[in-house]
């Protein structure tokens, strides 16, 4: 197939047109209000309802809500989430617990933020946090495992209190 060009006129040889509508469109958008944000100055406000990273949580005693059911694993869709199961029972300072995680993983570059997690987890230990600015330098560190995710979960006051000494 072969396209037949026309030949241009004199004013398109010099495309001073095409030269002067760049520049048009330059300083309309120069003289617009900026909307950049100056970020980490500078935060984005989330909205309600928003559903960051998972983190696990602990009671106000300090200790882990998390028992080792495995259903947060399971539900997961994208397989995210790796729990290797109890080892030996931990010690009797850490409440009535039966079992507990020897550890638990979250590869933050595979999860979804679906909320699945937080849904079925049944001592309430895993929560979405309104985190939007998870960085790493390498995959290895985007793998946030038991120790990490305790400490940027923090302790949570809710009404699960299933480890009350009696």
């Amino acid at each position: 197939m072969i396209v037949k060009r026309t030949n241009l006129n004199f004013w398109e040889r010099l495309y001073l047109p095409a030269v002067a509508a760049g520049f048009r469109v330059t300083l309309r958008h120069f003289f617009k209000k900026k909307v950049t944000m100056q970020y980490p100055e500078e935060k984005w406000t989330v909205p309600e309802g928003y559903r960051g990273a998972p983190y696990l949580v602990k009671d106000p005693e300090g200790r882990t809500k998390c028992v080792s059911c495995q259903l947060c694993e399971f539900i997961c869709p994208p397989k995210a989430i790796r729990i290797t199961p109890p080892g030996p029972l931990p010690d009797p300072a850490a409440g009535n617990v039966e079992k507990a995680p020897r550890e638990f993983k979250i590869d933050m570059l595979r999860c979804i933020f679906c909320g699945f997690c937080e849904e079925v987890c049944p001592e309430e230990a895993i929560f979405l946090m309104k985190d939007y600015s998870l960085t790493g330098l390498a995959r290895q560190e985007m793998v946030y495992d038991k120790a990490k995710l305790l400490s940027l979960g923090g302790v949570r006051q809710d009404g699960v209190w299933k480890w009350k000494h009696k």
